[in-house]
C-alpha cells in the first residue's frame, strides 16, 4: 500500500473502526487511543497491507488487543494498589450521561459475545469472517450471537418503550 492509499484508507476508515472498537469496549476514549495506536502499527507495515484485503480487519484485531492488554495493565495495577493498601478512597466516577442504551446493553454482555455482536451486527462481517478474525469456529460464534441477542433484546426493548 502505498502513502497516499493508507492516507485514504485511514481518512475512510477510522471513525468507523473507532465506533466498532467503542461498542467492544464501552470506552470511547480508549477505543480512539487503541484504534491510533493500532494507525501508528499499520503505517510502519504499509508496505504490506494490501488495500483490496481488507486492511481495517487487521487495525481492528491489533487495536482489539491492545484495549485488552491496556485493560490486564490497568487491572493488575489496582491488584497492586489495594495490596498495598492505597485503595482509592474517593467517590467513584459517575457513568457518562451521554453513554447510548446500546453501550449500555453490550456492557451486560460477555467480552466474547460482546466482540462477536460487534463484528457481526456494526462490523456486517460474516459469521464466516467473525470465525476468522476472533480464532473461534463458525458454530462457537453462531452460538454467541443467538446468547447475546437473547440477552440484549429484553435491555433494549425496555429502553425503546422508555421501562
Amino acid at each position: 500500500m502505498t502513502d497516499e492509499e493508507f492516507e485514504g484508507f485511514y481518512a475512510r476508515a477510522v471513525k468507523p473502526l473507532v465506533g466498532q472498537v467503542y461498542l467492544m469496549t464501552g470506552d470511547l476514549h480508549e477505543a480512539q487511543d487503541v484504534v491510533q495506536e493500532a494507525f501508528v502499527r499499520a503505517w510502519g507495515r504499509r508496505a504490506g497491507l494490501d488495500a483490496g484485503a481488507g486492511p481495517d480487519a487487521w487495525v481492528r484485531t491489533v487495536a482489539w488487543r491492545l484495549a485488552i492488554s491496556r485493560w490486564r495493565r490497568g487491572r493488575r495495577a489496582a491488584e497492586a494498589w489495594r495490596r498495598h493498601h492505597r485503595a482509592h478512597t474517593g467517590p467513584a466516577p459517575e457513568p457518562d450521561p451521554g453513554t447510548v442504551a446500546l453501550v449500555d446493553a453490550l456492557r451486560t454482555l460477555s467480552d466474547r459475545q460482546r466482540r462477536v455482536a460487534v463484528l457481526h451486527y456494526v462490523c456486517d462481517l460474516s459469521v464466516d469472517q467473525v470465525a476468522h478474525e476472533t480464532g473461534i469456529s463458525a458454530g462457537t460464534v453462531k452460538t454467541h450471537l443467538s446468547r447475546a441477542r437473547a440477552a440484549l433484546a429484553p435491555r433494549l426493548l425496555e429502553e425503546e418503550h422508555g421501562v
